[in-house]
């Protein structure tokens, strides 16, 4: 008996499958794709100096574009202004305001062969190519492009250890896969090694210098076509045979393609063989589906991406939002293999490892707020990150100050892992040797290892006649002091808990009750002269990246000390409201670092970050509201240049996501955060224990940015804070805002903020 369906069915089955799939394209566009609202572009211009391509959250290898280096804004290998790729490389920088990596190239050509990238000038001289921004498309995991100069596509992704790399060939007998271990972003190549393996394996290493002195990485390449043919050059010099080592070794993969065709190679690398390249490879990727590795990536993206879900109908806030949270998480970097193996600080091998090893730690920049916001965001990789950095207090006798690679390269002032080891362990995370930790910060503080230390200790204060930057790097070791003596006392070391405490307030010493600055003392106990508040020369001297002006205020760790310095509440709002309202006019020559200036405070650089929540320990907390709001507005934008200094490795825009949720570490080691002024109608941080924490902003717009009234969980809250505690245990935090500020709002000494640990 023949099933008939009424033609009244089928018209019905039509609407609900149309609604059905119209159901699931707006679930596909909403829901959990957050990826959707990320544009990493965003930076890519200006001075933002981030990565543009593929990886996953902290992952050890990172493939995208690489132009011929032009100057200080392509420290990350890319510059959104730029038309001419050299290749493509597998390990890069974001947002930092030094250069390196950039290493690893690959290039697909067709044609004549050539050996040589050529150069900006003349790119057709080598094998380099122009391309468009057009046929450009970036999503985080993914990076596609159209290379005019052969008519090629090429496509890549990854997994944390391992790039996926689709070539899209026109039809050529002479089509080709350069490889080039010369090439970096200005770091020097020592030692070049290639060989072919077999007709679809090839393997070696690239030893270098430059702001990593000795970094060694290995790698591997499975090709899903076989080679027809390898031709080898050291330099300009041919090599007889498929392998070659020297200084500047170079290798041609050549095929034959049919038009339109696609080959795929799998790149691996590790820290430590050639063999575990290969073995990363085949763990992390033993298939050769574009699309399921890609959807593996994505998915990866958005479990981190929706940790934060905010509600807001400024769709440019969101992709600035979005793309901020994305920028927290390319660094740091996985440093190790599947197995567990990764090369030490002291270039020995280590073997499998219990922990995740990570590099690239930007500590000056990210102990601010990026590792802040992974004590609530990253919970499950902080006690590695931690782990990573004792082990390289083993290796080395201290603690990093800015790790890269396996290599010390001892840039900025301070010893920044300090207030990151301390904060991890004052919040309560597992798995971390408390004694450990404690001889690690100690050492590192007291140890002949950073410049200063040992005036510090003799003079009890760093003398500018003896030192470079003195004043900074006091500055940042004061913070770093009071961290060791919140943790000597949760340890029971009481004398060393009063030493350094005494420590933390060493700042005082560089403050002149005359000029109302923090100014160079000499080793005769007298100032340095002539003084300028403004003055690059002074910058030069006795600070860093920054003058009198923006270093007045760099004591986080006491407030209140410093409102005593200047003589009270109303001096020092008074002095603060100055700082914001003073010329921003710099001197010539003054370094791009100063940016984002409003007044003299400059968001374009660390030291800044924390100073306009200042005003709620003088009981004027209403005061930050117009000051992060403009920043938020005006110094944060989804265009290529719209970050007003360098990313430094996601603390440009770790500053935004805590700042838009409405609260900031100003201490980064006492677990507290200064209420500010929420930018999103609704924010959710989704906690471990699948708690969730929401904060509410009732009555909010671009007119309305004062805090009224707080209730935390239903409850009036008259705080001008929360603690690290009170947000785990997940909640509602509700702000009720308005266009006139409410002075009364945190006034109150029992509510507001203090250099305690909570």
């Amino acid at each position: 008996m023949r099933n008939h369906i009424s033609f009244k069915t089928l018209i019905l089955l039509f609407f609900f499958c149309s609604a059905l799939l119209s159901c699931n394209k707006e679930q596909a566009k909403g829901g959990n794709d957050y990826i959707q609202f990320v544009d990493p572009l965003i930076g890519s211009g200006g001075h933002g100096h981030v990565f543009v391509g593929a990886s996953v959250p902290f992952g050890a290898i990172q493939a995208g574009p690489s132009n011929f280096h032009k100057g200080w804004d392509w420290c990350s290998s890319y510059h959104y202004s730029d038309s001419i790729v050299k290749g493509f490389s597998h390990l890069h920088l974001s947002g930092t305001g030094c250069t390196d990596l950039g290493e690893f190239l690959i290039m697909p050509v067709v044609g004549d062969l050539k050996m040589n990238p050529g150069s900006q000038e003349n790119p057709e001289s080598g094998y380099a190519s122009y391309y468009n921004h057009n046929t450009e498309k970036v999503e985080p995991g993914y990076y596609k492009v159209h290379l005019d100069t052969y008519d090629i596509g090429i496509e890549m992704t990854t997994t944390e250890r391992v790039a996926l790399h689709k070539i899209t060939y026109p039809k050529s007998d002479d089509a080709k896969l350069i490889i080039d271990l010369e090439e970096g972003n200005g770091d020097t190549a020592t030692k070049t090694f290639v060989h072919k393996v077999n007709d679809t394996i090839v393997a070696g290493y690239r030893f270098s210098t430059g702001w990593a002195s000795d970094q060694r990485e290995y790698f591997a390449m499975v090709l899903s076509k076989p080679i027809k043919d390898i031709i080898v050059y050291n330099g300009e010099n041919l090599i007889q045979g498929d392998a070659a080592e020297g200084t500047s070794v170079k290798a041609c993969l050549e095929f034959k393609t049919e038009a339109f065709e696609e080959v795929l190679f799998k790149f691996g690398m590790s820290p430590v063989s050639m063999e575990n390249a290969l073995l990363n490879i085949n763990t992390e990727m033993p298939n050769w589906n574009f699309k399921e590795i890609l959807a593996d990536n994505k998915a990866k993206w958005n479990k981190e991406l929706e940790k934060i879900q905010i509600k807001t109908k400024d769709e440019a806030a969101k992709r600035v939002f979005y793309t901020a949270v994305y920028h927290t998480l390319i660094a740091p970097n996985i440093f190790d293999d599947v197995n567990g193996d990764y090369r030490g600080t002291d270039k020995k091998v280590y073997k499998g490892a219990d922990f995740t090893n990570y590099t690239l730690f930007s500590l000056w920049d990210t102990y601010r707020t990026a590792h802040p916001l992974y004590t609530l965001t990253q919970t499950e990789r902080v006690p590695d990150m931690i782990n990573s950095m004792l082990t390289i207090y083993k290796q080395q006798g201290k603690l990093p100050v800015w790790h890269l690679r396996g290599n010390e390269t001892e840039t900025m002032v301070g010893y920044s892992a300090v207030p990151v080891v301390v904060d991890a362990i004052l919040k309560g995370f597992p798995g971390i040797d408390h004694e450990l930790a404690y001889e690690a910060v100690k050492t590192t503080a007291m140890g002949d290892f950073e410049p200063g230390v040992k005036e510090l200790q003799k003079f009890g204060y760093i003398p500018c006649d003896m030192m470079h930057e003195s004043v900074a790097s006091a500055m940042e070791y004061a913070i770093s002091d009071w961290g060791i003596s919140k943790l000597a006392e949760k340890l029971g070391k009481t004398e060393d808990a009063k030493y350094f405490a005494e420590r933390a307030k060493a700042y005082t010493k560089y403050f002149d009750p005359k000029d109302r600055f923090m100014k160079g003392k000499m080793k005769d106990g007298s100032w340095r002269t002539p003084f300028d508040p403004y003055s690059a020369q002074h910058r030069v001297n006795d600070y860093c990246e920054g003058n009198a002006w923006q270093y007045l205020w760099l004591v986080p760790q006491d407030p209140e000390g410093l409102i005593d310095l200047l003589g009270g509440e109303k001096p020092f709002v008074s002095k603060l409201d100055s700082l914001f309202s003073i010329s921003s006019e710099l001197e010539e020559g003054a370094s791009s670092d100063i940016s984002g200036l409003i007044g003299q405070y400059a968001h374009g650089n660390e030291p800044s970050h924390h100073i306009t929540y200042l005003y709620a320990y003088a009981g004027e907390q209403y005061k930050t509201a117009d000051k992060v709001r403009y920043i938020m507005n005006e110094l944060y934008t989804d265009q290529t240049d719209g970050l007003c200094g360098n990313e430094d490795c996601g603390q440009m825009s770790a500053w935004y996501v805590m700042s838009s949720m409405g609260f900031y570490p100003v201490n980064p080691s006492n677990g507290a955060y200064v209420f500010g002024s929420p930018l999103f109608d609704e924010a959710s941080i989704n906690l471990e224990g699948d708690k969730k924490f929401t904060i509410l902003a009732n009555n909010n717009n671009d007119e309305n940015i004062y805090i009224q009234s707080v209730q935390l969980n239903g409850v009036d809250y008259t705080k001008s804070f929360i603690t690290h505690k009170d947000i785990l245990n997940g909640g509602t935090l509700k702000f009720e805002m308005g266009n006139k500020p409410n002075k009364n709002f945190g006034v109150a000494s029992q509510d507001r903020p203090k250099s305690i640990v909570y």
